[in-house]
């Protein structure tokens, strides 16, 4: 049996969230990133002495909306605990949390289930010196407390996914949930969705788990599934050498791809969670869960089946147009700009499977070049079949480049396509006569031979023919 076959890796994930909240979590101070640091702090949630929080309602709500979304039970009285650990990130010594009765739990998304889902403030920023322009002097540590208090909701999955690959496309599909409910901008790079990833490996068909490692604040999409990939590597290369997992936990650097210890099982926290005694239970009415339940918007997998069943389109381009926000939101303006009578399944081919390809999977097509009315418009040129494939394929190389009108790139570098006119079936007839040994097999009842005089014609018309027109006048000529 293979390396490849011989273990199972089981995964479960811990998701932070930040509300979009406009105030912190206990506190009235204003939330804004990147603010001048320190400069959002008040005596709530730097933990003077004396002072008392005060839960955010709205937090609250979108706790309820998430929880919802993911179909979870929604608690009908929460506690708020103390998680009590020692860190200069936390001024009051602890950290507001949930701890045995979560708000939101036994959910379930796309094949994972959800154990639960819980709200918490967040700890401030520690800067080390280096990490930011306005910071000075060597071997320090400076904290930065404005993050401090804001609200999180920390979603954790059973340990349902199974490799690197799963985890990121169930990421994107949770950060598009999210995002379409309007809780969080969820913009990783600002640190509104981090994600640990515990990992672990079992023989196949064995039940029990094994030792689990976790890896921490995993910052890109591509980042967790190349980390989860390098640890399951890792823990497979110890037990195919003898040797034994330790439970530790681990940082995944990008750049070199290697994995570094944080700490071990012993260094773990004992974090003595007890009720926070300032705080009474949240206990929201069957009333207002029935009024978020009613608010909520179509979420990506209602979005990814009404565009297979009503627009026509694959099954995979509408799962990756629905679980990649921005992509979606790309897609249905192109729709918006095409108007009536749009070729919805082209539309889709073409921002999934040409654009995508130019600026990428995780870019945001809507900070592109490429309006979408300029996309909409070269679709229908496309299948007015007044531009090729190929024409419309460079069209669309000059507007990721820079922009502009579809028609006036066509006149400008002569894409216009050849319709059935004297002057293509010239063309064909001297395609014909340069490959007789095509026109040989492609008699013999061979047609994958027109490939050769379909190639001769595309480069004789700078690929103004259409194919389809092409294949049309050779089987003419010859007769087939």
């Amino acid at each position: 049996m293979s390396d490849a076959t011989q273990y199972e890796p089981v995964i479960g994930l811990e998701i932070h969230i930040q509300l979009a909240t406009n105030t912190k979590m206990f506190c009235g101070c204003r939330l804004e990133f990147g603010a001048e640091p320190n400069t959002l702090t008040c005596p709530v949630c730097l933990g003077h002495p004396g002072t008392l929080p005060v839960p955010n309602e709205q937090a609250v709500k979108f706790a309820i909306a998430t929880g919802l979304a993911l179909g979870c039970s929604i608690a009908p009285r929460s506690m708020f605990h103390r998680k009590n650990y020692f860190y200069p990130d936390l001024p009051k010594g602890y950290q507001i949390s949930q701890f045995d009765i979560p708000i939101c739990a036994n959910g379930e998304l796309s094949g994972v289930r959800i154990h639960r889902a819980h709200m918490e403030e967040d700890a401030a920023k520690n800067i080390h010196v280096g990490e930011s322009g306005r910071i000075h002097g060597a071997g320090r540590t400076v904290v930065d407390y404005n993050r401090g208090g804001t609200p999180l909701v920390e979603i954790v999955t059973e340990p349902d996914i199974h490799s690197g690959a799963q985890a990121r496309e169930w990421l994107q599909l949770l950060r598009a949930t999210i995002k379409r409910l309007g809780v969080s901008d969820v913009n990783m790079e600002e640190g509104s969705l981090r994600c640990d990833a515990n990992i672990s490996i079992r023989p196949v068909g064995q039940k029990e788990l094994g030792v689990k490692s976790e890896l921490k604040n995993m910052n890109s999409f591509r980042f967790i599934e190349r980390g989860i990939d390098a640890e399951i590597a890792r823990q497979t290369a110890l037990l195919n050498a003898g040797e034994k997992v330790e439970q530790e936990t681990l940082h995944f650097d990008p750049s070199s791809g290697s994995l570094t210890s944080l700490r071990s099982k012993e260094e773990a926290h004992d974090y003595r969670y007890f009720p926070e005694p300032d705080l009474v239970p949240v206990a929201p009415s069957s009333e207002l869960i029935d009024e978020i339940r009613a608010s909520l918007p179509e979420l990506p997998l209602q979005k990814a089946e009404r565009y297979e069943n009503d627009l026509g389109i694959s099954a995979e381009t509408s799962k990756f147009l629905a679980f990649n926000a921005e992509m979606g939101a790309y897609f249905e303006a192109v729709l918006a700009a095409a108007g009536d009578g749009a070729d919805n399944k082209r539309i889709g081919d073409w921002v999934v499977g040409e654009l995508v390809a130019r600026i990428g999977a995780d870019a945001d097509p809507a900070e592109s070049k490429v309006e979408p009315a300029a996309m909409a418009r070269l679709v229908s040129l496309v299948g007015e079949k007044a531009v090729t494939n190929a024409g419309a394929k460079t069209v669309l190389d000059k507007l990721v480049e820079s922009g502009g009108d579809p028609d006036a790139i066509v006149e400008a570098e002569g894409l216009a396509a050849m319709g059935d006119s004297d002057e293509l079936a010239g063309i064909v007839d001297a395609a014909l006569e340069a490959n007789p040994k095509a026109v040989e097999d492609m008699k013999s009842g061979n047609m994958k031979a027109i490939g050769a005089v379909i190639g001769f014609v595309m480069k004789q018309t700078q690929g103004r023919a259409d194919g389809g027109e092409v294949t049309k006048i050779v089987r003419e000529k010859l007769g087939l």
